[in-house]
C-alpha cells in the first residue's frame, strides 16, 4: 500500500494521540466511524484510495483532500469515505 506522511498533504490536520494507536482503515468492509480531522485516520485512507486510483501522483493526492474536505457530512463510516473518496476522484480524473 501506499504510504502518505504528513508532509505530502495540502492541509494540516489535528493529531489525535489518544485514538493513535487504534485499528485505521486498512480494506472493506470498514463500517468504524471515520474522523476527517484526525491526521492518523486521513493518512491511511488517502493512501488505500491513491492505490485503488493506481496512483502516487501529488495532484490526485490534494484532490483526494479538497474532496475530503468538501463530503457531506452524511457521510459518516469508513467505508462510505473510501467509496466516496474513490468514485469521486474517478469522475474528477476522467
Amino acid at each position: 500500500m501506499l504510504i502518505v506522511k504528513a508532509f505530502d498533504l495540502k492541509f494540516k490536520y489535528r493529531k489525535y494521540i489518544e485514538t493513535r494507536d487504534e485499528p485505521k482503515f486498512d480494506g472493506l468492509p470498514d463500517p468504524a466511524p471515520f474522523n476527517r480531522d484526525d491526521l492518523y485516520e486521513v493518512l491511511p485512507m488517502l493512501g488505500a484510495v491513491m492505490d485503488r486510483l493506481g496512483t502516487a501522483d501529488g495532484e490526485v493526492l490534494h484532490l483526494l483532500e479538497d474532496l475530503l474536505n468538501e463530503m457531506p457530512r452524511c457521510i459518516v463510516s469508513r467505508e462510505e469515505v473510501y467509496e466516496y473518496l474513490y468514485r469521486m476522484a474517478e469522475e474528477n480524473l476522467a
